[in-house]
């Protein structure tokens, strides 16, 4: 059976048993998704295995101050060269730690120790933390790359194992520069940017959210905390109507939630998303609670679309999560978080590699991470 077959097997799989947990008639199967089985993690490792092996195609961001900026990707960027581009290589690398971490006997095991020994050095982090010292890189991944650099980070500083503390100890330089960037960068942004693609503040600040909170960074959580506040606080009456875009990869309303849920606490939260979303409890607007349509898997566009339903499902979980049981929204938002991981679940090997260098990332994200 090809690679591509297999995955959507198990893909399948794994939908299917996710729409039954998540059915909201059972209220305590809702609660979470079933775990990631073995073979499903194995198959998810397989698909990024082949895209982090890839140089080309490669689709650098890259400024260049003179000819001798002029370089192959694997020379700017010997750690993340892979892949297409520089994010998806990253959190195609915390896909590969978060699989192992969780699946230590995977049958590629050896496969994905050898890669992350081979890209996660020293000396190839100190590269990529020199490439963001560049006045030229200033806005360089600002701030989907970031945040997904500090979710790898996240990942490896809580993981046991000789391995995963070379690679955190290699990779913090990379990772303090982020938080630099950060620090640096939020004070001065007076807006948030609320698009559906990788500038997207509320995801940025979310990730970064997660990893202060696991490090104990405490000038990086009261940032984001109080950038969050002044950006969505006083947010109601969300125009979810007007979604998707036609190449989202996210919801801007819902990653929007999916953040204030971290930063509020819960009765400040539940007050919120009752101004925010007033028509969730009637799984309103239909646009935003039922799946989006993917018409092209070949088009590195319209398969965004995918990830749109994949990142959709785990802001919906994390919002309903985040409610009282007895919240009326609540089964809404978990209905809806079903219906969206199984409009992508089966489609994230496509056979093409549009959507084949990333969506794995967003569906173990989605399966492996709890909504609360």
């Amino acid at each position: 059976m090809r690679m591509g077959s297999s995955l959507r097997l198990v893909a399948a799989a794994a939908c299917s048993t996710m729409i039954m947990a998540m059915n909201p008639t059972n209220a305590v199967a809702a609660e979470t998704l079933p775990p990631l089985s073995k073979d499903q993690a194995s198959a998810f490792a397989r698909l990024v295995l082949r895209g982090l092996n890839r140089e080309y195609p490669n689709k650098l961001d890259h400024v260049m101050a003179g000819p001798d900026d002029v370089k192959a990707p694997r020379s700017l960027h010997p750690a993340f060269f892979a892949a297409y581009d520089w994010h998806s290589c990253v959190h195609g690398h915390w896909t590969l730690c978060r699989l192992l971490r969780l699946f230590p006997d995977l049958p590629q095991a050896a496969e994905i120790r050898h890669l992350l020994n081979d890209h996660l050095t020293t000396a190839n982090l100190k590269v990529e933390a020199d490439y963001f010292a560049r006045k030229e890189s200033k806005s360089f991944e600002r701030t989907y790359g970031w945040a997904w650099l500090l979710k790898l980070a996240e990942e490896l500083r809580g993981w046991d194992d000789p391995d995963a503390r070379r690679w955190s100890e290699a990779l913090r330089p990379l990772a303090d520069a982020i938080v630099a960037r950060y620090l640096d960068f939020l004070p001065k942004q007076t807006y948030p940017i609320r698009t559906g693609v990788h500038p997207n503040t509320a995801f940025g600040l979310a990730f970064a959210h997660d990893y202060a909170r696991a490090t104990g960074n405490v000038d990086l959580r009261k940032l984001v905390e109080e950038r969050s506040r002044n950006y969505y606080g006083d947010d109601r009456d969300a125009p979810a109507r007007w979604e998707p875009s036609g190449a989202d990869f996210f919801s801007p309303v819902l990653v929007e939630a999916d953040l204030m849920r971290r930063v509020l606490s819960k009765d400040e939260f539940r007050g919120w998303i009752g101004r925010f979303l007033p028509a969730a409890a009637k799984g309103e607007p239909k646009s935003l609670f039922d799946p989006a349509i993917v018409t092209d898997r070949s088009d590195p566009q319209l398969v965004h679309l995918d990830g749109l339903n994949l990142s959709r499902a785990w802001c919906l979980r994390g919002i309903a999560a985040a409610l009282p049981s007895n919240d009326p929204a609540r089964s809404a938002l978990t209905a809806s978080a079903g219906r969206h991981a199984a409009a992508a679940l089966g489609h994230v090997a496509s056979g093409d590699f549009a959507g084949e260098h990333w969506l794995a990332s967003f569906a173990v994200f989605l399966l492996t991470t709890e909504g609360d």
